[in-house]
Parts: structure tokens; sequence; C-alpha cells
């Protein structure tokens, strides 16, 4: 039997004390009960059916195909591992980078004692906002002196391209996008889930590793009047294969006089050629005509933030009033998707473009990080024509930004992971952001074996 418990005793007894006393005579008796019956209970009509869950049903989903590759790559002992698959850049001793601007503006935030942490408004940071338009359309650009750009703060790349997407599906008279072939992976998922059609348009030719540019005009040309078209603004995600300006100004006049939707992805501006007026020419081009259209932005890969999940979405529209009435509309679907975004990510970004001496410093470090993936592209361009690796590998230095569709098969991909440990997505695409120096050769031994051995 359980001690009964009271407060101490040799105390002048007050009212407080005698009720708190008869309170706990009453838990120590209603305890002391519950154990001397706990045998009896019988079984609670649940427990028949704690073996048969209501989610037994659902099945083992396979691993995302690029995020898998990181997921194999942890699980492999090898000293000799390489990952070259999640697109996240890396230094010339494999380590994750974070900026020094970045730490610098961090820093500044960290003693600014006026700095709080309220919730953010529906659409995000206002000078966020403000400075991202400008860093993607150009400060002089017509669209945003008249003020017909809305620019809201979304969760990076992705989340700024559903929430895009879920406008479209609410409000555009077309339900029907189309997206390169081959794309980003999440794209279509994104799209759909959205409420979008996806269908494809010819954009690489395995033949050339290059462009397919008759083809990419024949398929919109087909496309019917109004749709949607998914536009890299650089540095294409897998092939690493960009139009040249003459090319783009090819394809803005066919999408004008069709009257298709540009909708531009830009994860990699000042990323790919390492500079960001020079990646974000295509945006500019298809703004400069007076037309409308959308483009997602990413802060991942250009400062570095990828956990911070920074981006926007801008939509250009034929007027400042229609543009008022977007922006009220994109609230709608921002608010019950995630309410509002974070504040940190969008105050780093917003302190280095607001500041003279931060953006100059950025630049310089953007450039440094495209200069050494162009630097690896010819080191391994160089290092599989010395060992005479069978084939034209000049492709490898003609695409651009962090990845390189090499034009190996899934065989010759397997075959690399299992016998040289190097992991990337079965399509053959490899983040240059994550080779070095020291790697390079172990990486061009493994394409030599694997196109030589493996058909």
């Amino acid at each position: 039997m359980r001690p009964e418990l009271t407060l101490p005793t040799g105390q002048a007894s007050s009212p407080t004390d005698r009720r708190l006393n008869a309170l706990l005579r009453h838990l120590s008796s209603s305890s002391s009960s519950a154990m001397d019956t706990n045998n009896s209970i019988s079984p609670s009509p649940t427990s028949a059916f704690q073996h048969d869950s209501v989610f037994s049903h659902v099945v083992q989903a396979p691993e995302d195909p690029i995020l898998g590759v990181t997921v194999a790559y942890n699980k492999d002992p090898s000293p000799v591992k390489l990952n070259l698959g999640v697109g996240a850049y890396r230094t010339e001793e494999g380590k994750p980078l974070v900026l020094n601007v970045v730490r610098k503006a961090e820093q500044q935030l960290v003693n600014d004692r006026a700095r709080v942490k309220e919730y953010l408004p529906i659409i995000g940071l206002a000078e966020f906002n403000k400075l991202s338009a400008k860093l993607i359309f150009g400060a002089d650009s017509p669209a945003i002196q008249e003020n017909r750009i809305t620019t809201v703060q979304c969760l990076s790349g992705t989340g700024s391209l559903r929430v895009g997407a879920e406008f479209l599906a609410k409000h555009y008279h077309q339900r029907t996008i189309y997206i390169p072939l081959p794309t980003w992976g999440n794209h279509p998922k994104v799209f759909t889930l959205a409420g979008l059609s996806v269908k494809t348009y010819r954009y690489y030719d395995p033949a050339t590793r290059g462009l397919n540019f008759q083809g990419l005009l024949e398929d919109l040309g087909s496309a019917p009047a109004g749709a949607i078209v998914l536009l890299h603004a650089c540095a294409h995600n897998p092939t690493g294969v960009d139009p040249t300006l003459q090319q783009w100004e090819q394809i803005r006049q066919l999408m004008r006089s069709k009257k298709l939707l540009p909708f531009f992805d830009s994860a990699y501006q000042g990323f790919a050629s390492g500079s960001l007026d020079a990646d974000a020419q295509s945006v500019r081009m298809f703004v400069a005509d007076g037309g409308e259209c959308l483009a997602a932005q990413s802060y991942a890969k250009n400062m570095g933030l990828y956990g911070e999940r920074v981006g926007a979405l801008s939509i250009v529209c034929k007027t400042a009033d229609v543009a008022g009435k977007v922006e009220s509309q994109l609230k709608l679907v921002i608010r019950p998707m995630y309410s509002n975004p974070p504040i940190h990510g969008a105050s780093i970004v917003a302190a280095i473009l607001r500041d003279r001496n931060l953006y100059s410093e950025w630049t310089i470090e953007l450039k440094a990080m495209a200069d050494r993936i162009i630097s690896m592209r010819h080191q391994l361009y160089d290092a599989l024509r010395a060992r005479g690796t069978p084939g034209d590998w000049s492709h490898i230095i003609k695409q651009i930004g962090m990845f390189t569709f090499t034009g190996l098969n899934s065989k010759q991909v397997t075959f690399m992971t299992k016998e040289y440990h190097i992991y990337m997505t079965s399509d053959g695409r490899i983040s240059m952001a994550g080779l070095s120096s020291k790697t390079v050769p172990h990486l061009a031994d493994a394409i030599h074996a694997a196109v030589t051995r493996v058909v």
C-alpha cells in the first residue's frame, strides 16, 4: 500500500494548507484504487486492432531519383566514393561552402537588436521582393518603373514554381504547360499536382549532345495558342545546353506570335557564366517586348542558401492595375499553402542586394564558383582525351552550369557505381560542382572503363 501524501507538519495550518492536504489525500486514494483494480480491467475495445494500422495498405515509396543518390552514397563505406548526384556546390576540398558575404550579412542581422521574429506578410519581405525583381529584370526595366510586376517571396525555386502553377490553374484560360524533354525531375510533379496538364517539347539531341533547336521550334509551333511554356532561363537542368541569344530571339518571336505564355525557371542566375546580367538575358528579352510572363527565382545556388529555401515568383503584367489584382490572388494561393514565408533567408538576400560593398563581394565570390565549375569541365575533358576515351567529349566544355549530361546510359552508370563507387542519376547527369582536381582522374578512369567495357 502506498503511503498517504500530506504536506509537512509542524507548521501552522492555514486554510490553503488544509485544502491542499485534502486534495493530496484524494489523489493518493484514487491512485491506490486504480492500482488495486488494474488486474481486473478488461482489454480495451481497440486492443484487438493494435496490429492493424489504418495505414497498413500504404506501400513503401521509392527514393527520390536525385536525393536517393545521396542516400545510397552515404551507405557506401568506400574511401574513394564520389557523389555527383545532388546539385550543391562543393569546394576544391569537397566541402560545402558558406559564402563569406553571407556570413557578413548574417552577422549584421545578429547584431541588429531591433530585429524581431514576427510573421512576415503573406507575400514576404517587401525589400527582398523589390530587390529580387531588380536582379532578374534589371534595375532599369520599364516593367519595374511602370509597376507592372508583382513579386512574392516563396519557398525557393520549387515553391515559386508551385505558387505560380496554382495561380495559373485557377486564373489562366489554358491548363496545359509544355516542359522541355528532358527537364528537372521535379517539374512534372509540381505542375501536375498544381492542376496543370503537362506535355513536353523536344529540347535535347542525344546524337549531338546539344540543342534540338528545330524540334523545339516545331513542337512549340504546334502547341495550342495560349499554352504555357516552361523555359530554363540559363544552365538548363539536366543537360547544361542553352540556346544562343539568336536562338532565344527566334523562340521569343514564335511564342509571342502564338500567344504562348512564358514561365521562366531561373535557378542559376550568375552561377552559369559568372555574370548576373548575362544569365538573365533570356528573361529580359521577353520582358522588353512588353508582353507578359512569369519567372521563378532561387537563391539556393548563387548565394549558397540551399537550406534557407529562399526564392521569389514574379509575374509581369500589361498594366499596374492588373498586377495589383494578380498579387491579391497570389495571396489567396499562398495563405492556405504555408501562410507566409520565413524571414531569415530573405533578410540575408536583402542585406546583400541593398549594400553596394556586400553586393560587389557577392559577385566576386559568385564568379569564383562559376569559374571553378568551368575549370572542372576543362580538366575532365582533358583527362578523357589523355586516356583516349572513345567518342567526342567536347560537349562537356560546350555545356554550361552546374550539370553535364555525359551521354552515359543507365548500364554504364550502374557499372561506375558498382566498380568505382561513383554516384550519379541514372540518366548520366553529373554535378560538375561535386568534382575537384583530385577526383577528376578517378571519374575519368571510371568513364573510360564504362565506355570501353559496357555497351
